[in-house]
C-alpha cells in the first residue's frame, strides 16, 4: 500500500513539473495574454527558486506552501490561457521531459563551479 502511495505521489510530482514547464514555456509565447504571461513567470519562478515564502527548515509549514501555493498558481493561470494553446506547451514540455539527460554537461557545469569556488577562495587568502 505505502509503495502504491509513493509512486502515485512521484507520478503527481512529475506531472506538475511538465505543468510548470509548460506554463513557462506558455508565459515566453506572444499569444499568450498578458496578464497570464506574468503570472506564469511568477509561478514558474517560484515554483523553481530555491527560495521559499516559508522556509522549508520548519516542519509542516515549510512545504505547505510549496503543497499549496505552486498547484494553486498553476490552477488560475492554466484558466487564463487558451486551451489550444497549453496543449501546445504541454506536448513541447512533455517531449522535452523525454529528452536525454546529458551527464558530460552536467559534469562540465560542476567542474565550472568547483573551478571558480577554488580561484575564489585561493583570492581570498593570497
Amino acid at each position: 500500500m505505502m509503495a502504491r502511495a509513493w509512486q502515485a505521489l512521484r507520478a503527481w510530482a512529475r506531472d506538475l513539473k511538465r505543468e510548470v514547464l509548460a506554463l513557462y514555456l506558455a508565459a515566453r509565447d506572444k499569444r499568450t495574454p498578458w496578464l497570464a504571461r506574468v503570472l506564469a513567470l511568477m509561478v514558474a519562478a517560484y515554483a523553481l527558486s530555491p527560495i521559499d515564502l516559508i522556509p522549508d527548515f520548519i516542519p509542516v509549514l515549510g512545504y505547505l506552501d510549496d503543497i499549496i501555493l505552486v498547484p494553486l498558481g498553476i490552477w488560475l493561470v492554466l484558466r487564463l490561457i487558451p486551451d489550444e494553446l497549453i496543449a501546445e506547451h504541454r506536448a513541447a514540455a512533455m517531449a522535452m521531459a523525454r529528452r536525454p539527460v546529458s551527464r558530460i554537461a552536467a559534469a562540465v557545469i560542476a567542474i565550472v563551479w568547483i573551478g571558480t569556488a577554488a580561484l575564489l577562495v585561493w583570492a581570498v587568502i593570497a
